[in-house]
C-alpha cells in the first residue's frame, strides 16, 4: 500500500523534473552538455533531446506556478538527495535573470552533479535504473577498500589478494607485501608427505642453498712437513705414513629402534639409500688407508658396504655382535699398503657371568706395513689396530671396565713382540665415555683405583648422584675364571711356557697314578672278589685329599691387586677434546641435542710431563708419530646445521681421521 502511494506521488514529480531538466539543458547549458555526451548517461537521469524552445519552458514554468510550488517541493524533498539538489538548482536558474543563472548554475552544478557525471564516464558504471533506489554513500579516500582475510579449510592462514588492476598496482607498490603470493593449489591427500610421528610437527630440512660444507667445514691440522710422492718423509729418518679413520656410521636398525632421537631430522635424510651414498662419498673424499667402523649392520655390510669398499681397494674384516644383535664392527685396510699378519675377533660375552652378559664385540688386527721396493733392505715394525664399541648403559661402568680389560688383554697378546715389548698400537672406537672420565683416564694413564667408586661415574655420561641406591665397584672387579689379571693380561701371557724340555724320573711319574679320584670307591661299583675289592695302596708321603662331590675345579691361582687395575700399553689420545680457537669443547656426537665426545683414537706414545709446550702435540715422539688430524666441531656449529644427522653428515657421529708416521729402520 505504501509503495503504491509513493508511486502515485513520485510519478508526477518525476515528469515535472524531467521537463525542467530538458528546458534547463536546452537553454542555459549547451556548453556543459557538449563536454558530457548524453548517450553515455542512462536511467531516470538521462538527458532528453534538445528540441523544446524558450516558449515551452515559459509554459511549463507557468503551469508549475499554477499547481503550487508547495506540492512539488514537498514531493521533491521526499526523493533522493541528488534529485532534490538538481530540482532546486534548476528552478533557481529559471526564475533568476540569465546573467546570474550562468554563474549560479556553474557553481552548484559543478560542485555536486558534474563530479558524479565525470566519475560515471571514467568508471563506465551506469546509475541505478530503478527510481527511488538508494545510492551508495559517498566515502572519502581510495576507491579500493582493504580486502578482509578470507580463511578456508585448505588455507587457514592465507589471505586472498584483490585481482583488480588498480589494486594490483597498489599491492605491488607496498613493500610490506612484496614477498606475498597467492596460495598454491591444495596438495591431494595421497600426495602429501607422510610424517610417521603423530602429534609432533614436521621439521622441514633447511633449504639446499645453505652451504653445509661451509657450516661443517673441518680443518686439517698438520703437525709435520709435506710428505713426498712415495708416502715417506725425510727428517731424522724415513717414515712410513698412513691415515686411519674411525667412524660410527649409525646402524639403520638401531636408528629405527630409537626413532625418538631423530625427530629433528627430515625423513628423507634418514633413508638408508641416501645415507649410504653420503657415507661412501665421505670415504672417497678422505681416502684413508685403514678404516675402522662401528654400528655396521650385517646385511648392509655384505650387500652394499663390503662390495663397495672392495671396489675402492679395501680388504675388510667384520665381527657381528653376539646374541640376536644385527650390527657389529669392521676393520678395512688397503692391501697395497699393509699385509695381514693375524686377525682376532673379541667377544665380551661370557656365559654364566652376571658382569659379562652383554653382546658387545671388538676386532684386533696385526698388519705389516709394505714399504716401497726402491728403499732397499728396510723394515717397519708391525702395527696393531683395535676397534670396538663398548656398552652404552651409563649406569654399568663395571661392565665397561671389564670389556675394556678383555680388549686390552687381547691387544697385549697380539702386539707383544718376542723381546717382551709391544709394537705400535692404535686403539679406536666408540667407548661411550666422556673425556677425563675414570675409563678415559685408565686408558690414557694406565692405572685406575676403582674400589668403592659408583658405577655410573666410570663413564661420566650422566650424573646419578641424586639417586638413593648406587651400584659401587667392589674388588676384584672380574672373577679369576676370566683368565685375565689386574694388569689386563692373559694368565698365559704372564707365565709363558718354557722352551726347554724337562726330564722326569719314572718314580716321579708313577706317583700321578694315585690321584685323589683313584683312591675313592665309585658309588654303585659291583663288588667282585679279586677285581674290585682291591684298594690301591697310597705311597708313603702322598697327602690324602678327598674331592667333595659337587665342588668345581679350583680357579687359576695368580696374584690380584686390591681395587686397582693397570695396563702397560702407554696410549695417548689423538685429540685434545678442546677447540682453542673457539673456546669450546670438541664434539663427536649429539644425542638429544647435547654435544659430547665418546669416540676416540688412541695410539702408542709417551705423554709429555711439561704442559707448557708451544706445539699442539702433548706427547713425545716414539715409534709411532702423529703427523696430522682432522679437526672436530663444537656444539654450536652442529646446531647451526640442524644437529646430527643432517643432509651433509649422514650419521649421528662425526668421523675421526688422523695421519701417522712409523720409523723405517735398516735390518
Amino acid at each position: 500500500m505504501i509503495a503504491s502511494c509513493l508511486c502515485y506521488l513520485l510519478l508526477p514529480a518525476a515528469r515535472l523534473f524531467r521537463a525542467l531538466s530538458d528546458a534547463f539543458f536546452a537553454c542555459r547549458k549547451n556548453a556543459l552538455l557538449a563536454k558530457s555526451s548524453s548517450s553515455q548517461v542512462e536511467g531516470d537521469f538521462a538527458m532528453a533531446p534538445r528540441g523544446p524552445d524558450q516558449e515551452e519552458c515559459e509554459g511549463l514554468l507557468q503551469q508549475w506556478r499554477e499547481e503550487g510550488s508547495s506540492q512539488v517541493l514537498s514531493t521533491v524533498n521526499e526523493g533522493p538527495l541528488v534529485d532534490k539538489g538538481l530540482a532546486q538548482s534548476s528552478l533557481a536558474l529559471l526564475m533568476d535573470n540569465p546573467g546570474e543563472q550562468d554563474a549560479a548554475s556553474e557553481d552548484k552544478w559543478s560542485n555536486r552533479q558534474l563530479s558524479d557525471l565525470r566519475a560515471a564516464e571514467n568508471l563506465d558504471e551506469p546509475f541505478p535504473e530503478v527510481l527511488g533506489e538508494e545510492p551508495l554513500p559517498e566515502v572519502e579516500g581510495p576507491m579500493w577498500a582493504p580486502v578482509p582475510v578470507q580463511t578456508g579449510a585448505p588455507y587457514a592462514d592465507c589471505a586472498v589478494l584483490p585481482m583488480g588492476a588498480l589494486a594490483a598496482e597498489q599491492w605491488e607498490e607496498d613493500p610490506a607485501v612484496v614477498a606475498w603470493s597467492i596460495a598454491p593449489e591444495p596438495v591431494p591427500q595421497e600426495e602429501a608427505p607422510i610424517w610417521p610421528f603423530e602429534g609432533l610437527g614436521q621439521l622441514q630440512p633447511p633449504p639446499m642453498e645453505i652451504p653445509y660444507h661451509e657450516i661443517l667445514w673441518r680443518e686439517w691440522e698438520d703437525f709435520s712437513t709435506q710428505p713426498d710422492a712415495q708416502g715417506l718423509e725425510a727428517g731424522d729418518g724415513p717414515q712410513f705414513q698412513f691415515t686411519l679413520m674411525s667412524y660410527n656410521i649409525l646402524a639403520q636398525d638401531l636408528m629405527q629402534q630409537s626413532s625418538e632421537l631423530y625427530l629433528h631430522c627430515h625423513p628423507d635424510i634418514l633413508n638408508w639409500n641416501y645415507r649410504f651414498a653420503n657415507l661412501m662419498q665421505e670415504f672417497q673424499h678422505w681416502d684413508p688407508d685403514i678404516l675402522c667402523l662401528q654400528e655396521v649392520q650385517e646385511d648392509h655390510y655384505w650387500e652394499q658396504l663390503e662390495p663397495s669398499l672392495r671396489m675402492m681397494g679395501f680388504t675388510c674384516f667384520y665381527k657381528r655382535r653376539t646374541g640376536c644383535k644385527t650390527d657389529g664392527c669392521a676393520v678395512c685396510y688397503k692391501p697395497t699398503r699393509f699385509r695381514l699378519l693375524c686377525a682376532s675377533p673379541v667377544e665380551y660375552f661370557r656365559p654364566g657371568s652376571e658382569l659379562l652378559n652383554r653382546d658387545n664385540v671388538g676386532l684386533v688386527l696385526l698388519l705389516q706395513p709394505l714399504v716401497p721396493e726402491g728403499l732397499g733392505q728396510v723394515s717397519v715394525a708391525p702395527l696393531c689396530v683395535a676397534n670396538t664399541h663398548v656398552l652404552y648403559n651409563p649406569r654399568r661402568g663395571d661392565v665397561k671396565l671389564a670389556q675394556m680389560a678383555i680388549l686390552l688383554a687381547e691387544v697385549d697378546k697380539v702386539a707383544r713382540l718376542s723381546d717382551g715389548s709391544h709394537c705400535p698400537i692404535i686403539l679406536c672406537g666408540d667407548l661411550n665415555s666422556v673425556p677425563d672420565s675414570p675409563l678415559y683416564n685408565f686408558i690414557k694413564d694406565g692405572e685406575l683405583q676403582y674400589h668403592g667408586m659408583p658405577a655410573w661415574k666410570v663413564s661420566g655420561q650422566e650424573d646419578f648422584s641424586h639417586q638413593l641406591y648406587q651400584r659401587k665397584l667392589q674388588a676384584p672387579l672380574w672373577p679369576s675364571s676370566l683368565g685375565i689379571t689386574d694388569c689386563c693380561q692373559y694368565v698365559t701371557s704372564c707365565h709363558p711356557k718354557r722352551s726347554e724340555r724337562r726330564k722326569y724320573s719314572r718314580d716321579f711319574l708313577l706317583r700321578f697314578r694315585f690321584c685323589n679320584i683313584a683312591c675313592q670307591r665309585p658309588i654303585g661299583l659291583v663288588l667282585m672278589e679279586g677285581v674290585t675289592d682291591m684298594k690301591p695302596e697310597r705311597p708313603a708321603g702322598w697327602a690324602e685329599f678327598v674331592l667333595e662331590e659337587g665342588t668345581s675345579e679350583p680357579e687359576p691361582d695368580f696374584p690380584r691387586t686390591v681395587g686397582t687395575i693397570q695396563h702397560c700399553l702407554r696410549l695417548t689420545s689423538v685429540y685434545t677434546h678442546f677447540l682453542p680457537q673457539h673456546g669450546r669443547p670438541e664434539v663427536t656426537t649429539m644425542p638429544l641435542g647435547l654435544g659430547t665426545t665418546v669416540d676416540y683414537i688412541f695410539f702408542s706414545a709417551e705423554s709429555c710431563e711439561n704442559g707448557n709446550r708451544t706445539d699442539c702435540r702433548l706427547y713425545q715422539d716414539g715409534t709411532l708419530k702423529l703427523l696430522g688430524r682432522l679437526s672436530l666441531l663444537s656444539e654450536e656449529i652442529l646446531w647451526a646445521a640442524n644437529g646430527l644427522p643432517n643432509p651433509f653428515c649422514s650419521s649421528d657421529h662425526l668421523c675421526l681421521l688422523a695421519s701417522f708416521g712409523m720409523e723405517v729402520t735398516a735390518p
